[in-house]
């Protein structure tokens, strides 16, 4: 992850995302540097527009979470509990009785 971050912040600053950048964030944070990682990422970002990639990922949460707020917005009243529950128990004692016979 903080291969990815050290990209990040290197794009943030104007500056090209290189080997050598990369490496010198994760030694300045004080990780282990794996030049393997490093160059991976080098390679995987060339030609991707980061700019547009985090203007599309900030869109996406919002998109994704709007179902779930909209679920959490709106519980259940105590009767629709009830009447869940009440149902849950009769398909139950349905079931019971389809198992035998």
């Amino acid at each position: 992850m903080e291969y990815v971050y050290a990209a990040l912040l290197l794009h943030s600053a104007g500056k090209d995302i290189t080997e050598e950048g990369i490496k010198k964030i994760v030694e300045a944070s004080g990780a282990k540097v794996d030049d393997v990682r490093a160059k991976a990422l080098v390679a995987a970002l060339e030609g991707v527009d980061i700019a547009k990639v985090l203007a599309q990922a900030a869109v996406m949460p919002v998109a994704a979470a709007a179902p779930a707020a909209a679920a959490a917005a709106a519980p259940a009243s105590k009767e629709e509990k009830e009447e869940n529950k009440e149902a849950a128990e009769e398909s139950g004692v349905e079931g019971l009785g389809a198992l035998f016979g």
